[in-house]
């Protein structure tokens, strides 16, 4: 099965493959040495470039990234490079994933056990699973529909998904990345919505009278939407459907 939403394979070679990617995204690059990691290139500020999976083979690292953000993902690596011994390039590798059996070389998806398997070869060997319907009853989002440039990760849950390492050391935006886990609590944030009426991707989302937010993913009667945590209740779109929420998602992660 094709994938609606497809993903591009950059290859990073070099000496410094790891210590350059290790001191760029959230996540601990060494521990994808055989296995499979999520993470995310943020802005200084600690906003959303893109998220990823990194995959650790013997002589390269696996870049598994949606397409629509694969050529700026290039191009900012390549200008964070400088000296390092490093090259990235786009493959011509396929990624597939699915919730049945796995195939050879197959890795786990490390946001979520419900999300399935990974794999990148020279074909597609996806199944029809429904992403859309699963992500959104597990709460995952999609790049480019729940994770914007205005994101921050952990609004997004990336702690949740194993997006975010607060030990391995430096990475892009991390200031405001601790800052926002260790001396604030977090007031908005995604969450798992119950749709009643036909609601659209990017329809805001009032709580009585006053902006609460706006729906993201719809997958038939439900949802994702970024929502004020304090102002979870009486919720419609503009379009006039009702939302309601799982009160356990109304709290930070």
């Amino acid at each position: 099965m094709t994938d609606p939403r497809p993903r591009t394979v950059l290859a990073l070679t070099g000496t410094d493959r790891v210590a350059f990617l290790q001191g760029l995204v959230t996540n601990d690059v060494a521990r994808a040495d055989g296995g499979i990691v999520y993470a995310a290139l943020l802005t200084p500020q600690g906003k959303f470039v893109a998220d990823f999976f990194v995959t650790g083979q013997p002589d390269r690292l696996l870049i598994d990234v949606a397409t629509s953000h694969a050529a700026s993902l290039l191009q900012r690596l390549t200008l964070y490079r400088l000296r390092a011994d490093v090259q990235i390039v786009a493959t011509d590798l396929t990624v597939s994933r699915g919730t049945g059996p796995a195939p050879d070389g197959a890795l786990p998806d490390p946001r979520d056990p419900a999300m399935g398997w990974r794999h990148i070869g020279p074909t597609d060997l996806s199944d029809d699973t429904d992403w859309d319907a699963l992500r959104t009853a597990h709460l995952v989002p999609e790049t480019g529909i729940d994770l914007t440039p205005d994101t921050y990760i952990l609004e997004a849950g990336f702690a949740r998904l194993h997006g975010v390492d607060f030990r391995k050391g430096c990475f892009v935006g991390q200031e405001i990345v601790a800052r926002m886990k260790h001396k604030t609590t977090l007031r908005k944030g995604l969450v798992r919505v119950k749709l009643d009426g036909a609601a659209q991707t990017g329809e805001a989302i009032l709580s009585g009278e006053r902006e609460a937010g706006t729906l993201h993913t719809v997958a038939g009667a439900h949802g994702i939407a970024y929502l004020r945590f304090d102002r979870g209740t009486d919720l419609r779109t503009t379009g006039g459907a009702a939302l309601s929420v799982d009160a356990r998602d109304l709290t930070a992660d």
